[in-house]
């Protein structure tokens, strides 16, 4: 840390383009060098500072119904998840679950599609999780809207229902993406 200095504060002229710019430079080392400790790069807290605050955000508007504004807030947070390599997390399937969300919602429904397939992909592995029936139940439904194969969806459905993982009235994907606390 010795290498990184961020410029004083003055009493004066602290917000000039050539102090905001030095302040920025400091601040990228500052980030550069943090992610140089394999220990720090991996941590939640890390991680979460750089799109926590994205999600937040997306989720306010998508409860309050502004889609369009939410929608932009989810891709810029699913830009970064993907960067920072942390696209199996819980936190990277409820930013699938706000762009399939917000999709849907805009009549956009084959990329609606899209995203319930990408975290059905990422969840297969899984026997189950909170978000996989509503995904499962999400799938379904654009697949039929849009005119693709939902049989595999369908069948692991009901798998999950007769094993009793899931019950038979789940929650829409929806009502899980407003639920979710994010703190």
């Amino acid at each position: 840390m010795a290498s990184v200095a961020f410029p004083r504060k003055r009493l004066r002229r602290n917000f000039t383009a050539e102090t905001i710019a030095k302040r920025s430079r400091a601040f990228e080392q500052f980030l550069s060098h943090l992610h140089s400790i394999d220990e720090i790069r991996r941590s939640s807290e890390f991680l979460e500072f750089f799109f926590l605050p994205d999600l937040q955000a997306a989720q306010r508007l998508t409860c309050t119904g502004l889609y369009r504004e939410a929608l932009a807030t989810w891709a810029n947070a699913y830009r970064l998840q993907d960067r920072l390599g942390v696209c199996s997390s819980g936190r990277f399937l409820l930013t699938l679950a706000g762009l399939a969300v917000c999709h849907q919602e805009l009549d956009q429904l084959s990329e609606a599609h899209g995203f319930c397939e990408q975290a059905l992909q990422l969840l297969e592995a899984q026997g189950s999780h909170p978000l996989l029936g509503p995904f499962l139940q999400a799938h379904i439904h654009l697949a039929w809207k849009v005119g693709k194969d939902k049989r595999h969806s369908e069948a692991r459905l009901q798998d999950l229902r007769e094993s009793g993982l899931l019950l038979q009235q789940q929650p829409s994907l929806k009502e899980c993406l407003i639920k979710e606390p994010l703190e």
